[in-house]
């Protein structure tokens, strides 16, 4: 049976299956779900094989909270013989189809990573092979982008001897092997929270963008900012900060000239001129008061652009929690007449958060 495989964080199966059921059935997709806990993979098996194409086309991935990548099967797991493994592969594929990339994977488990260097050996001579019989074909970028239906080839290995095989849409798909940037932590940073803003930055604004929204000069506030893990971000972009927070921040910030802390509570602070471009908040509060908070500055003129985590609580349905607190968020901005771009997404170094971006387009 057809079937999308998602990734997501291992121990978010059950968000993920909700959420990709819930979306499905939205388009008329149906299905039932199989998962194994602590895996980090679901599998989404369409009643209706011919449906899983489409599903991917239609549903695009960044409007899925918990899923960090997904590709269509091609037929049932793979069994791999102790040699002549590439043959195999190929010859399971057949030389029908073509693909424009080869993503070599593995569980985001401790197996996985142990299995990872296999997968990296493995991949240069069967990357040779399916060129060598034009089955992957590369195309530039040029070309991708004009080639709506470029198709990336996925080999997802549980073992040496089995590999699930699949493939998944370029312009749908996560540009990263199994939906996973690798960021190195910068050591001037005072702590490791940062990665999860610059993971946003990079996931929600687009490169061709960066450079005038996320650019030097501009204003921006961080709402629990101490030590200045997220204010490290900003100020490494160039942006003026006021960081609002009660305890200490890393002199490292305050000698750079950028920053004025405010020792206040971030739910009571508002700054006094409105030409705040970035407010950003990583706050360790209960997630509908987050959510309020962040729709009210946009509300007010206080920011044009919100990046801010809502916490999750593992004793409650935190799918249904998720989009109880963005749909409070829609309410907040159809009730004052504020069209907006509102996405959010359970980051690589996000854990028990999901982080969101909110950004005002026009006030009618």
């Amino acid at each position: 049976m057809t079937a999308i495989v998602l990734y997501c964080r291992p121990g978010f199966e059950k968000e993920c299956a909700a959420e990709i059921t819930e979306k499905a059935s939205w388009n008329e997709v149906f299905g039932f779900i199989k998962l194994k806990k602590n895996e980090g993979l679901v599998e989404f098996h369409l009643y209706e094989a011919k449906q899983a194409d489409i599903l991917i086309q239609k549903l695009p991935l960044k409007r899925l909270i918990f899923a960090r990548q997904w590709f269509v099967t091609l037929g049932d797991i793979v069994e791999l013989p102790e040699y002549n493994r590439v043959e195999a592969i190929a010859e399971a594929l057949g030389d029908e189809s073509h693909y424009q990339e080869l993503r070599v994977e593995t569980l985001d488990t401790n197996d996985g990573k142990a299995l990872s260097k296999f997968g990296r050996k493995l991949s240069v001579p069967l990357r040779q092979h399916l060129r060598k019989t034009s089955v992957l074909a590369p195309l530039s970028k040029q070309q991708q982008e004009q080639e709506r239906g470029a198709v990336s080839l996925h080999a997802l290995f549980f073992s040496g001897q089995q590999v699930q095989l699949g493939y998944s849409y370029v312009r749908n798909s996560s540009v990263h092997e199994m939906g996973i940037p690798r960021l190195k932590f910068p050591n001037a940073s005072p702590s490791r929270s940062t990665l999860k803003l610059d993971e946003a930055f990079l996931y929600f604004v687009p490169k061709e963008e960066r450079e005038t929204r996320l650019t030097s000069g501009m204003n921006a506030v961080d709402l629990g900012a101490a030590p200045g893990g997220w204010t490290y971000q900003l100020v490494r972009r160039g942006m003026m900060v006021k960081s609002v927070d009660n305890g200490p921040m890393a002199e490292s910030l305050m000698e750079t000239g950028q920053v004025k802390h405010y020792q206040q509570d971030g739910f009571k602070f508002r700054p006094h001129k409105k030409n705040t471009h970035w407010l950003v908040c990583d706050m360790i509060e209960n997630s509908s008061r987050v959510a309020k908070l962040m729709a009210s500055w946009i509300v007010d003129g206080d920011c044009k652009e919100a990046m801010f985590n809502l916490k999750l609580q593992p004793s409650k349905s935190r799918y249904q929690q998720v989009m109880k607190d963005i749909q409070a968020i829609k309410d907040i901005m159809s009730d004052n007449d504020i069209w907006y771009e509102l996405y959010a997404k359970h980051l690589y170094y996000d854990r028990e958060e999901v982080t969101v971006h909110l950004r005002v387009l026009t006030r009618t």
